[in-house]
């Protein structure tokens, strides 16, 4: 038998149909003894990615007490949405007003229904929950530089005018850009660094921790801006990177991310259990793809290097073919894009092959098989996206049972349904340069 019909006959024989909730049960029951679950998407715009990790995770949270979501998304607009599913505050009376902040190119990604439904079901679980054991939701991205300077400055003026002086000399270096500051600081660079504002961020971060246990004013108020100082130091750094758009720039982003939800652990207690949403790129560990011989790391391979207690579990997500929404460019128009058959030999050709349809695979029974130790082609579709030029650039070669714990496949995938949500063209689209 050939190499290509022999893997295609172990994978029928290991896939497990998947059309319902119920089908979840043996995939739950893995998980169950993990703390950190982490959720890939071949895709920002793909429908059945978003409606099926959010099964999972209800499903985590009810029957195994996970305590918060963290997504890559910017922290200041989803703090709001986790101020609104815990009934913090009444600032928004619904869902969908809350997810009106995600202005920030690509839109789509998170102005979406299918992320509108699992914050309503989030609200609605928390209303029988204790105030200190409220499910989070909360995001781990490092563009939201302006944003976060704002709130510093906004919080300090109430709750601590002492440290006015450090935080104004900060968002004064950055001021000169305007709202547009990420991408513009990082242009002025280009042409005139050395100057940059790296000192004052680095002088707020300290500042604001050295006075972190003073800004309790509520559950969460000095998480959220020391988180916010954080963010202001780790983006400025980014944006410096960011004009040779070199491993390095990809790397900040991603330990940035990584440090971010040790922060949410260490303040959710030693138990605490988190559910990560990220596209498979930053969840699937760089290890097992041509990823590592660029010098990348991502935050799947950091929790498994670093948080191996947690016993951090990763499932990746993909189809055969479909729809997807994105963009043929930055701060393009979105658009419904069709995803083409993929590519013969990669592992979703090999899926389809099967003929098992939907399906989820266990990947610890692949490991030892030596017909699964070499790279297969895996399919990785960003925020821009160009189907017809998809072989090109679109397939990262994987050692599949190394890169995650188990996989979704889903074999004609659509397009999930996004709001119609202004877009701010000023701020740096979100994922930006690396569209993943």
């Amino acid at each position: 038998m050939d190499t290509t019909g022999h893997k295609i006959s172990i994978l029928k024989d290991l896939g497990k149909k998947l059309k319902t909730d119920k089908d979840l049960d043996l995939l739950i029951d893995k998980l169950a003894d993990s703390r950190l679950v982490l959720l890939g998407e071949a895709s920002h715009g793909t429908y059945e990615f978003y409606t099926w990790r959010a099964a999972i995770s209800k499903r985590l949270i009810e029957e195994h007490g996970f305590d918060f979501i963290a997504v890559e998304g910017d922290w200041p607009d989803f703090y709001q949405v986790n101020r609104y599913i815990k009934q913090y505050n009444t600032e928004y009376k619904n869902a969908k007003d809350v997810l009106k902040n995600f202005n920030r190119w690509p839109t789509w990604m998170w102005a979406n229904w299918e992320t509108e439904a699992l914050i309503k079901w989030l609200h609605n679980y928390n209303k029988n929950i204790t105030t200190n054991n409220r499910i989070g939701m909360y995001g781990l991205d490092v563009y939201s530089l302006w944003e976060s300077m704002v709130t510093i400055v906004d919080y300090l003026k109430v709750n601590d005018p002492s440290l006015l002086p450090t935080a104004n000399k900060a968002f004064s270096c950055f001021e000169p850009f305007g709202d547009e500051a990420g991408m513009a600081y990082a242009r002025f660079l280009h042409r005139f660094a050395p100057k940059t504002c790296e000192n004052e961020v680095v002088d707020l971060l300290q500042d604001i921790l050295r006075n972190a246990t003073h800004y309790n004013s509520d559950l969460e108020a000095s998480l959220n801006i020391e988180q916010n100082a954080h963010i202001a130091k780790n983006a400025e750094q980014y944006y410096r990177s960011i004009i040779s758009a070199d491993q390095n720039s990809w790397n900040i982003r991603d330990h940035h991310m990584m440090d971010t939800l040790r922060r949410l652990l260490t303040f959710h207690g030693t138990n605490s259990k988190a559910i990560i949403w990220e596209h498979n790129t930053h969840v699937g560990d760089a290890r097992a793809t041509d990823m590592h011989q660029e010098g990348l790391v991502n935050v799947g391979q950091l929790v498994r290097e670093e948080l191996p207690n947690l016993n951090p579990k990763i499932i990746g997500f993909g189809s055969y073919k479909g729809s997807v929404m994105a963009g043929k460019e930055w701060g393009a128009i979105m658009q419904k894009m069709t995803v083409p058959s993929a590519e013969k030999n990669s592992w979703e050709y090999l899926l389809h092959k099967t003929g098992n349809g939907d399906q989820l695979l266990f990947m610890d029974t692949l490991r030892d098989n030596d017909n699964f130790k070499a790279p297969i082609a895996h399919r990785a579709i960003g925020v821009v996206y160009h189907p017809e030029y998809e072989s090109i650039g679109n397939y990262v070669p994987s050692i599949m049972p190394e890169r995650y714990d188990a996989f979704i496949h889903i074999e004609n995938s659509k397009a999930l349904h996004s709001m119609h949500v202004h877009t701010d063209k000023t701020q740096l689209p979100e994922t930006y340069p690396w569209a993943f």
